[in-house]
């Protein structure tokens, strides 16, 4: 003949800070442990505030490692001429450092020579 055991009597205590849960005690013939709970909003939060602040770090690096243009600002002047103001010439290039296409055209440039 088998005996069953009566089943045993497991208590379940949650704890709380305020209104929000924390976790819950659970208590048993075993012993007592203690489960925490997963806070999902306070987790989704902290994750769009870290996922914003890296955004916005590469922003600015990028923005802050963009090269500045060689020539100032360029206006169209009275009649469509073109104004090109505060700058200097900028350095050419050698020969060799064209870029492939322009050789395949055979293009010439557009700025004088030295």
């Amino acid at each position: 003949m088998t005996t069953v055991a009566p089943p045993a009597t497991v208590t379940v205590l949650p704890v709380t800070h305020g209104e929000r849960p924390v976790g819950a005690w659970i208590v048993g013939p075993r012993g007592a442990t203690f489960r925490p709970v997963v806070d999902v909003t306070r987790l989704a939060g902290a994750t769009l505030a870290a996922v914003g602040a890296v955004t916005v770090a590469v922003a600015v690096a990028a923005a802050a490692g963009r090269r500045r243009p060689e020539i100032g600002a360029v206006t169209m002047g009275p009649g469509g001429w073109v104004s090109i103001k505060r700058t200097a010439l900028p350095t050419l290039r050698s020969g060799t450092s064209r870029p492939w296409w322009a050789r395949v055209l055979k293009a010439r440039r557009l700025v004088p020579q030295r």
